[in-house]
């Protein structure tokens, strides 16, 4: 008896390690986990707990590792009206060429007054559906939108909060297809990405953004070939 209480004791740990759980991107304290890719040491900073980004110079910063099927939480508010800013999924590890972002698919973090600050040639209001939490392949890799505007994909529903009010992403993203719940709700989603697996970067361009509470959950891996992974940057 002892002994099969014992084994008992030993298979539910063992299940226990596997139940997917949420761990922290960010620990509140310091920059640990990510990597400067192509902005300053001024860009991004820790203060009373928050990821805070300047914006500047245009660029991102990634995850230290590569994931493939997870779900991340990620909360953000702009300070100020217009600001732009993104996370992005499946990306590579390095800009494109003559880019100052890289190649993944971006879930777009625009303030509510973007589109009447970057108005259309003609001076009329750029299109709303830029901050709805649009979702789109960037240089290079492409996707299937759920809900078409051109190549990108324009949530259902707007639910963005303006400048100085958090606002809370869940991206689910398993084998070529990420759902997006924008503040408590999916509203988005594309499928068929031509990258599966890769890093996260968050994004600076050109105005100040905070972060909080990060956490990824990792789920089972599927079924992705070396065509569908970003190329591997070893460790420095």
């Amino acid at each position: 008896m002892k002994h099969l209480l014992a084994c008992l004791f030993l298979a539910s740990t063992a299940l226990a390690d596997d139940v997917p759980a949420f761990k922290p991107l960010f620990n509140g304290t310091d920059l640990s986990g990510w990597v400067d890719v192509n902005t300053s040491k001024e860009t991004w900073s820790v203060k009373d707990g928050l990821l805070v980004c300047s914006g500047l110079p245009i660029g991102v910063m990634r995850s230290e590792k590569q994931y493939e099927n997870f779900v991340l939480h990620i909360e953000w508010r702009h300070m100020k009206p217009g600001g732009n800013s993104g996370v992005f999924l499946w990306s590579d590890a390095t800009p494109a060429p003559g880019k100052e972002l890289p190649k993944g698919l971006e879930v777009q973090m625009l303030e509510l007054q973007w589109p009447a600050l970057h108005p259309t040639k003609d001076g009329q209001p750029n299109h709303p559906g830029y901050v709805s939490g649009e979702l789109f392949g960037a240089n290079g890799l492409e996707i299937i939108p759920e809900n078409p505007r051109g190549k990108r994909s324009m949530s259902f529903e707007f639910r963005c909060k303006g400048a100085g009010e958090w606002n809370t992403y869940d991206v689910v993203a398993v084998d070529g297809v990420v759902k997006l719940s924008i503040n408590g709700k999916f509203v988005n989603g594309v499928s068929q990405s031509t990258v599966r697996k890769g890093y996260l970067c968050l994004e600076s361009e050109g105005s100040e953004i905070h972060f909080r509470n990060i956490h990824l959950m990792e789920l089972p891996p599927g079924r992705v070939t070396p065509e569908q992974t970003a190329p591997v940057l070893p460790a420095k």
